[in-house]
């Protein structure tokens, strides 16, 4: 995530308030050493990471993709020039089994934030996320599946969802292939 120097953008919301790593920890629920380990970019949090601390710190998570501060009225984004969001990675190393291509990383204040992400790692943790705001994904590619609290819903080639993203959530490869998911998360 250092190409972003989401580290950093993290650092100085955190300075510009005189919190501790104590602070944003505590009222995140995150641990002080993750929210360190971000903050050295030493660790790729999951966009509900990003999404929980934006909303903590009062910003819209695009403020973490953002490579200039420049506000624009339109945004084209062209295949060829789409931002990939290093392997997320979780804070023991183990691979979340995704990746995330920003769709969108020039437009400031954005209501929504538009991802390609794709399913291909095996996966060793499965940890699920619950953030607040919403989420939609489209299926481009594959088939996945999808984890929304205790229900296991299985999506292919076409199908969408539209979830609420307090609900504990997680997605997988429903067979082991490559995934490709247009994914739309309100912060």
């Amino acid at each position: 995530m250092s190409e972003y120097n989401i580290g950093q953008k993290l650092k100085s919301l955190r300075l510009a308030k005189k919190l501790t790593l104590q602070a944003v920890a505590r009222e995140t629920g995150f641990s002080p050493a993750l929210i360190s380990q971000i903050e050295n970019n030493n660790v790729s949090p999951p966009i509900a990471t990003l999404s929980k601390i934006a909303k903590f710190f009062d910003v819209k998570i695009g403020i973490f993709f953002a490579e200039n501060e420049e506000e624009c009225k339109y945004e084209i984004v062209r295949s060829n020039e789409r931002k990939e969001i290093p392997r997320v990675i979780s804070p023991t190393g183990a691979s979340h089994g995704y990746s995330y291509e920003s769709l969108s990383f020039h437009k400031q204040n954005k209501k929504m934030e538009p991802f390609i992400l794709t399913l291909k790692d095996p996966v060793s943790e499965y940890t699920t996320y619950s953030h607040e705001g919403e989420k939609f994904l489209y299926i481009l590619k594959g088939a996945a599946e999808i984890w929304l609290d205790d229900e296991r819903i299985t999506l292919s080639e076409g199908d969408s969802i539209y979830f609420d993203s307090t609900l504990k959530h997680r997605f997988l490869s429903k067979d082991g292939s490559e995934v490709k998911i247009l994914s739309v998360v309100t912060p």
